[in-house]
């Protein structure tokens, strides 16, 4: 069940996991949502993960067979828990942590009516909280999909052809994602996220609002997907915006440069520079401690001040923040809103993304993955960050 590397990693997950479920007085928590069983198993499989405050873990698995661990029990339904329960002497938790946002109404009923805790809590709330901080382990996973990300994106410039449209630059830059070891799958958290692999919007397609949370939309291949690329033709003045996700391990970086078909507008240039300033104002201003909001509030004021205020993050309908912690899914805690209290911690890691849509030529900006030290920020995505000519 354990890979060996990763037992000093899981232990640790599992003590801060106790300690916050000591601090709700919570006895136990029950995980089953996949993201969650990769950070707290190393691994994901069909079943369930159940943690007491004291001791070890449980594993409880439908499938795969072959798992082996003192501490698996193979099952077929959630019903068999209780009765390995009661084989082994267990006690039933008093208040019990269930994935309540995440679970189906039919699945989070069953498990009350299995377990008939006293009391049920939201495991949901304490796993996002608890993963918004990254392990040494962790980091290290960020730092090698960083440096497959830039390799990526320095062949994307090979992937162009003249006459190509956006579809069709996005296929050949998801073949050399693959070819650099990409995982393929987009983990995001919420309804109405499913996307394949990233996103890339040209010309006139990026000021089209979607009802997906990202910071840009596009109207996508299909109503069924109205989020991205179009079929755009890649012509003259175009700013293809590349936003491809960096999931070369299972703690994905984001990353987001600004190609151009020729030559663009001077206006288009204009934002892009405030973009990078407004990525130098932030990232010089973030510290342990800093409130979220604060940061966002940097950017609205230096959109506002070089009058692109009405072209921030959307011309159509604009994104309320400019920055998302990133991990096993792309939009992690903190959240970098207006409206957010919630303060800076060291190991936290965060995409910024200043971006502006320029009517006619598309979105420029900036999108880069940062790691929040004792002391300030630290860059994990390194690419060259000005508007890059294509030909």
């Amino acid at each position: 069940m354990i890979q060996q590397e990763l037992t000093d990693d899981l232990q640790l997950k599992w003590g801060r996991i106790q300690q916050a479920m000591k601090k709700m007085n919570a006895d136990a928590c029950l995980l089953s949502v996949d993201v969650n069983l990769y950070y707290t198993t190393g691994r994901i499989f069909s079943g369930y993960f159940y943690l007491e405050t004291e001791g070890k873990p449980w594993f409880f698995v439908k499938r795969p067979n072959g798992l082996s661990n003192d501490q698996i029990e193979y099952i077929r339904k959630p019903e068999q828990i209780a009765e390995i329960f009661a084989t082994r002497g267990m006690k039933m938790p008093e208040k019990l942590l269930l994935e309540a946002d995440e679970l189906s109404y039919n699945d989070y009923t069953r498990l009350q009516s299995i377990f008939n805790p006293k009391e049920t809590g939201n495991a949901t709330t304490l796993m996002r909280s608890l993963r918004e901080i990254k392990t040494p382990w962790e980091i290290e996973q960020f730092r090698i999909s960083a440096e497959k990300h830039a390799r990526t994106y320095s062949e994307i410039t090979d992937c162009f052809r003249p006459g190509m449209t956006d579809l069709e630059f996005q296929f050949e830059i998801e073949k050399r994602m693959r070819q650099n070891g990409s995982i393929g799958i987009f983990r995001a958290f919420g309804a109405n996220m499913d996307i394949f692999m990233g996103s890339i919007l040209a010309g006139e397609n990026a000021e089209a609002p979607s009802p997906f949370d990202f910071a840009l939309g596009g109207n996508g291949m299909d109503a069924s997907c109205p989020l991205g690329a179009n079929g755009t033709v890649l012509k003259d003045g175009t700013a293809i915006m590349v936003d491809m996700a960096g999931n070369y391990t299972s703690y994905m970086t984001d990353m987001t440069r600004v190609f151009a078909v020729g030559k663009l507008t001077e206006e288009a240039y204009r934002a892009h520079q405030t973009a990078l300033t407004i990525q130098s104002e932030i990232t010089n201003a973030a510290r342990p401690g800093v409130v979220c909001s604060e940061l966002y509030n940097i950017a609205a004021r230096i959109a506002e001040k070089e009058g692109l205020a009405g072209n921030f993050m959307g011309t159509k309908q604009q994104a309320k923040f400019v920055g998302h912690g990133i991990g096993i899914q792309i939009n992690e805690l903190p959240v970098l809103t207006p409206r957010s209290r919630e303060e800076l911690q060291p190991d936290m890691v965060f995409a910024l993304e200043p971006k502006f849509v320029i009517p006619g030529v598309g979105a420029v900006g900036i999108e880069n993955s940062f790691l929040m030290t004792d002391s300030g920020v630290e860059k994990l995505t390194i690419f060259e960050e000005e508007i890059i000519q294509l030909y």
